[in-house]
């Protein structure tokens, strides 16, 4: 059971275990009726042979208020483009799949690309933002929902209380993330969020003061969550990296596009586990190491827009602080998972703080020598007025795709 404190700088919806899910899903019905809501699915081709993804599809098969479902499928050749259609054919919702390295989706990416407006990097960003751009193209819809593919205890609350706060007509939101706790199989699971994100945060504001930026970050329960929900009004103004910082990059763009009574988090599940990304100490471009160098290069180019300004000095000061706090969490969470009867591997705990305290200095030091990178890929609505043909074009490549 959730508790009742509020952050402060978002809302916080708890669930307080009051209402059950069958209540909850019969009001989101309702307010579907006047309020179209679509739902993006990011998907590797591999991920259609996981048994996660059986289970989404099957879940969802029985969710009545989804208007349409667009999954975003990378890496498929033609051969495995046809068994995802067949796959995805149980949904008996509308649904379309961007088959994203095909010819029709691959010239329109060209096109783009011709006026330097399409992403520059292959990845689950350059997917959410193709799956935006269609949403966006067919009109169908008031709010898009979007989570992984890969979630191995999915349920329809989980989507249903994520998509609530903007189907409600009564509430103001514009913006729900999903939060929930990271503990499965008799694990503390969450490493980048716990040793990671929150450390950092308290070693910037150690180091640099208090901002209005890092204090609205550290409100988010589970910053990292793929999980969030939009109006579709939003869709266009926001700009999104196509690193793996795309949910801190999220969080930026929604901050800066939106006021903060418009932005919730929202309680979506008791328990959550998905596909667990390895440490990757020996290659810095997979896993979890190459996830901490995007996130900490994503923290670094939002804070110097806030005006914040750093050096390689500031950068050495974080990394020691940063590592301090880190070491001080690692001890507090061993005590909660034991108190709780979880386990916590200590060595590999510090393993991954070292790691990531390297990484947060070569994220300084990549910052500082590129200071002209753009990561975020252009907004709709510039690509819209750059080629204003562009979502008919999509929406018609998309179609005959799945025809």
């Amino acid at each position: 059971m959730g508790d009742f404190q509020q952050p402060g700088h978002v809302a916080t919806l708890h669930n307080f275990g009051t209402w059950s899910s069958s209540d909850l899903e019969r009001h989101v019905e309702a307010f579907s009726a006047t309020r179209k809501i679509n739902l993006i699915l990011p998907s590797l081709f591999s991920e259609l042979e996981a048994p996660a993804l059986d289970n989404i599809v099957n879940t969802l098969s029985d969710v009545r208020y989804l208007n349409h479902i667009v999954i975003g499928l990378d890496r498929a050749n033609a051969e495995q483009f046809a068994f995802a259609k067949q796959y995805f054919s149980r949904l008996p919702q509308k649904h379309s799949i961007l088959w994203n390295d095909g010819p029709r989706l691959t010239e329109i990416h060209n096109r783009l690309a011709e006026k330097e407006l399409a992403p520059q990097e292959l990845g689950k960003g350059r997917n959410v933002w193709y799956c935006m751009g269609y949403n966006l193209a067919c009109r169908d819809s008031e709010i898009v929902a979007l989570h992984d593919c890969d979630i191995v205890t999915y349920s329809k609350e989980m989507l249903t209380r994520l998509v609530y706060p903007l189907a409600n007509p009564s509430f103001p939101y514009y913006f729900a993330k999903g939060f929930y706790p990271r503990v499965a199989d008799g694990k503390l699971n969450g490493r980048v969020t716990r040793l990671l994100v929150t450390p950092l945060l308290m070693a910037i504001e150690k180091t640099c003061g208090r901002t209005d930026y890092v204090d609205y970050l550290q409100a988010f329960r589970y910053p990292l969550a793929g999980e969030f929900a939009m109006r579709t009004s939003v869709l266009s103004s926001i700009r999104i990296p196509s690193d793996w910082g795309l949910e801190i990059g999220v969080l930026s763009e929604v901050s800066r596009n939106l006021s903060r009574h418009a932005i919730c988090q929202v309680d979506i599940a008791d328990t959550y586990d998905h596909k667990h990304q390895p440490l990757s100490q020996e290659d810095a471009s997979r896993g979890l190491s190459r996830m901490s160098m995007d996130i900490s290069k994503s923290l670094f180019r939002k804070l110097a827009t806030e005006g914040m300004e750093f050096t390689g000095g500031t950068f050495r000061t974080i990394k020691a602080v940063y590592y301090r706090i880190a070491l001080d969490m690692i001890e507090m969470y061993y005590n909660d998972a034991m108190m709780n009867g979880l386990h916590l591997d200590r060595h590999k705990e510090e393993q991954a703080v070292e790691l990531f305290a390297a990484n947060i200095m070569e994220a300084g030091k990549t910052f500082i020598d590129n200071p002209m990178e753009t990561p975020f890929i252009a907004n709709w609505s510039r690509v819209r007025s750059a080629e204003p043909d562009i979502m008919r074009a999509l929406r018609a490549a998309v179609e005959e795709d799945n025809a």
